[in-house]
């Protein structure tokens, strides 16, 4: 099955509002991932029933999960690794900018505008997790860069 035909699936039980908004992340994902260095190719695929992106080709980033919040026709979120502290870090830059959901997702409202340089900023964080950690394990320049690289506004 096509990655369209799947994501035209995967976000079909949703309302309209949150299936735009979805098909808007998923278009900045796909675009973020191409304009990060080290991420290569993503994969398009399910994980745990929800439409996500891995990074097979180069290993460098933690799988994101995109869904429709079920219990709320008017959000949608991004998941994350819980254990991954990436949620916690984007709590740190961003702690107005989205509704945090424990240490796993990213939530937000289809009917407002999307963040969209702070949520480029995230998903570069999350594509480039593992090559961050392995970079700053080596005293690379991936982690320094990225972790100090605001996509516009945000703190410091």
């Amino acid at each position: 099955m096509s990655s369209n035909k799947l994501f035209a699936d995967c976000v079909k039980p949703f309302s309209k509002p949150v299936q735009a908004r979805l098909k808007d992340v998923r278009a900045l994902v796909l675009e973020t991932a191409k304009s990060t260095e080290g991420v290569g190719k993503l994969l398009e695929t399910l994980r745990w029933g929800q439409f996500s992106f891995l990074t097979p080709e180069t290993g460098s980033g933690s799988t994101i999960r995109i869904d429709g919040c079920r219990d709320d026709d008017s959000k949608l979120a991004l998941y994350f690794h819980c254990q991954s502290g990436l949620v916690s870090q984007f709590r740190q830059y961003y702690p107005k900018a989205f509704t945090f959901e424990g240490d796993r997702a990213l939530v937000l409202d289809a009917n407002q505008p999307l963040p969209r340089a702070e949520l480029t900023h995230c998903i570069a964080l999350a594509l480039t997790h593992h090559l961050r950690k392995k970079t700053r394990h080596n005293g690379g320049k991936h982690g320094a860069a990225l972790n100090h690289h605001r996509h516009g506004s945000g703190p410091g």
